[in-house]
């Protein structure tokens, strides 16, 4: 098939809404929830639909310079952040870009752990586009493994959200200092069984399209993350309304808050 470079923006209809650059994604499905949770709680929908506007609003800082490449395996590879001693390997979902855990150095997983004491490698997944047929254990099986023979010592392994759940798959196959996890899913059946259902009946409703379109759509799985607790959705965007954009430190609460609702893109 011959596709355009955008060719998927070439589906929409000429009269298509255009999305909002800096707001919470699919926005239509957030006014709802919005809507919905009006009736419980006049107030806290009122702080949410200001915090909309803020978080529209608020300053973004560019993202950093890249970092430089350690170790490559096929489009993967361990990019340095600095330190020194005992390596430390950061695992992303692979949802995420690389920076999600390295943002600036006021808001950096890596840049804090660096200053700890350890040799800082973050792992960047590399294009999509060249595994997209890797499953999650190929992604731990023909790429993280050989990354991590490469640093020629046992490393702590530290995964976010699905990142921790490779990341202890891949310590169960070599030697690591220790594993720690943020954000990890871990005990799914512990899932409430209407909430499997639900997605699943999205997923259903999803595949054809995500089949056609050679990838998952972010909204679907935004559409996901809100349906486990859309009031936590609405809440957060409440008090991002009652966040300090002066803050500390001259970063600002708000700027903090956009930090770590990096993840909020598909949480």
């Amino acid at each position: 098939m011959n596709r355009s470079k955008d060719w998927p923006a070439s589906l929409l209809p000429d009269d298509s809404a255009l999305q909002h650059a800096h707001a919470p994604r699919p926005l239509p499905l957030f006014l709802e929830l919005v809507r919905a949770a009006a009736e419980r709680d006049p107030q806290m929908a009122r702080a949410a639909m200001a915090g909309l506007v803020a978080y529209e609003g608020a300053e973004r800082s560019a993202i950093g310079p890249v970092r430089p490449v350690a170790c490559q395996v096929e489009g993967a590879m361990l990019r340095e952040c600095g330190g020194s001693g005992p390596p430390v390997i950061l695992v992303p979902s692979l949802i995420n870009p690389p920076h999600v855990l390295d943002l600036d150095p006021d808001v950096s997983l890596a840049e804090a752990i660096a200053r700890m004491g350890r040799r800082v490698l973050l792992l960047d997944w590399g294009p999509a586009s060249q595994r997209s047929e890797l499953s999650v254990a190929g992604h731990v099986e023909r790429l993280l493994l050989p990354l991590l023979w490469q640093i020629g010592e046992a490393p702590a392994v530290v995964g976010y959200c699905l990142g921790g759940t490779m990341a202890l798959a891949a310590a169960n196959l070599l030697p690591a200092e220790r594993v720690v996890t943020l954000a990890t899913p871990w005990d799914f059946a512990d899932y409430p069984a209407d909430g499997r259902e639900a997605l699943l009946a999205l997923w259903g409703s999803s595949r054809s399209a995500a089949s056609a379109l050679g990838a998952m759509p972010m909204e679907v799985l935004q559409s996901a993350f809100w349906s486990l607790d859309p009031e936590r959705t609405v809440a957060k965007f409440a008090k991002f309304a009652s966040l300090d954009p002066a803050g500390p430190g001259g970063l600002g609460q708000r700027r903090r808050a956009l930090a770590h609702s990096c993840h909020a893109r598909v949480d």
